[in-house]
């Protein structure tokens, strides 16, 4: 049993539909219909309820991602078939009670009135149980479907997502606790005095508020943040409540944690409010080491070359990998570039890849920690990084479904229950309660964000 004093791992799951694997959708276990079939993504939710997991965390982007027609037509990883995601979270509240249930939306596409409206019906709907995944919008082609081309350029996407994470968080305001009296005795449905209009006037949006919608149960819905970039480490020091990073290496992940903590209490003036630090890592499970790497392998075989080409050069934009020998060195990024291209240009440096091996090793994880063994082994390095404070918990990644998911329910997490490092059961009903997150009062981390190009008129 966990000691109740003592402190324990967050733990949620990242549920592409078929696995994060570039070839999940060809194993011959996985339904290669997840993306578009309800029932499917039912039994994986169940599942991860029953696992007691903290979350769900659905990833998103508004186009298919970049890519010649023969990658696309052979890869289900880059958004060609999948339900938008608040859509599936509210259907899947329905069917579950306790798990947390975290979308993405972007703030380059979106306005924040509909973004903050959609996720606190969201977390009315689930009864507090609501997160929201900020990104900014790393893929291009999202542009022209917004008929917004080209792109806006990394810096304004930030400066746009601040200033929108602000009016979100103040527009979940909107409404003091209590604030609906709905007395019908005396016929007054709500408190005036307890709603607040947001009357914002800024550089990228006017928003007068007040959202149609009550406070939400747990204060307000969770905030997620993935940027890895110095903008996206500013945007998640200033405004995130949770940090999702992709980090190959502990030494990597320290210096992460090191940089967001330290940010985070520069932003905030606040030394025991940094965000919580949660590294994904795609765990391959078996009865012993030879077991899981055989998984591995398996999926490893499955890869079709000019998808895994493709993903690389997706992932390296501004580097024709066509006209390089695949097995030659990586050249290096351009300064600025994206940080996902920092961090894979790293790994070949440092460990000597060509282009052909880093393509099988980027098809795999795509930049987050493989860990292969047996549940004991894999539980050893997680228990390892969470006591040297590399991370506060994990997004765990199953690499194909639902087979990956089943083990980390029934192997993975048992052992580290066994050790007392995650709870035996849901102790509270909120994603807040579930991450040890305080109830939120009137935002004293990202509202600055916003009020600074406010006006009170």
């Amino acid at each position: 049993m966990p000691d109740r004093g003592a402190r324990l791992m967050k733990l949620g799951v990242l549920l592409y539909p078929t696995g994060y694997h570039i070839a999940a959708w060809r194993h011959p276990d996985t339904p290669a219909d997840s993306g578009v079939n309800f029932a499917r993504q039912c039994e994986l939710a169940r599942l991860a309820e029953e696992a007691k997991l903290d979350f769900i965390f659905l990833a998103d982007s508004l186009a298919t991602q970049r890519g010649d027609i023969e990658a696309l037509k052979r890869t289900a990883i880059r958004y060609v078939c999948q339900f938008e995601p608040i859509t599936l979270l509210s259907a899947l509240a329905a069917v579950t009670g306790r798990i947390g249930l975290v979308g993405t939306a972007s703030t380059t596409y979106h306005h924040p009135f509909h973004v903050a409206r959609m996720f606190l019906s969201l977390d009315h709907i689930s009864g507090g149980r609501a997160g929201w995944n900020v990104v900014t919008g790393s893929n291009p082609e999202e542009a022209a479907s917004f008929g917004a081309d080209p792109h806006p350029p990394a810096e304004e996407r930030y400066r746009r997502a601040r200033e929108f994470t602000g009016i979100v968080y103040r527009l979940w305001e909107s409404w003091d606790e209590g604030a609906f009296v709905r007395d019908k005795a005396s016929g007054l449905f709500f408190d005036p005095s307890k709603r607040h209009p947001l009357r914002h006037r800024g550089s990228h949006f006017a928003v007068a508020g007040p959202l149609p919608i009550a406070r939400s149960p747990q204060g307000r819905p969770v905030v997620f943040q993935a940027g890895a970039s110095d903008s996206g480490i500013a945007l998640a020091a200033e405004t995130a409540e949770v940090v999702f990073t992709a980090q190959a290496n502990l030494d990597g992940a320290l210096l992460f944690a090191e940089r967001i903590r330290e940010r985070a209490r520069a932003a905030r003036g606040a030394p025991d409010e940094p965000p919580l630090i949660l590294p994904g890592v795609m765990p391959f499970i078996g009865r012993s080491r030879a077991e899981a790497q055989a998984k591995l392998d398996r999926l490893q075989e499955l890869i079709d070359p000019v998808v895994g080409l493709s993903l690389l050069e997706g992932l390296m934009p501004g580097i024709d990998l066509s006209r390089l020998p695949l097995d030659g060195p990586l050249p290096e990024p351009a300064a600025g570039g994206w940080s996902r291209q920092g961090l894979l240009a790293k790994t070949a440096r440092d460990e000597n890849l060509t282009i052909r091996q880093l393509v099988y090793r980027v098809a795999a994880g795509r930049g987050h920690r493989l860990a292969i063994g047996t549940a004991a082994s894999v539980a050893d390095e997680l228990e390892h990084w969470f006591r040297i404070g590399a991370a506060d918990g994990f997004n765990l990644i199953p690499h194909s479904l639902p087979g990956a998911l089943r083990d980390m329910a029934f192997e993975l997490v048992p052992e580290l229950r066994r050790r007392g490092l995650f709870r035996t059961d849901y102790e509270a009903a909120t994603l807040r309660g579930h991450l040890g997150l305080p109830l939120a009062a009137p935002s004293s981390v990202s509202a600055a964000a916003a009020e600074d190009e406010s006006s009170p008129g």
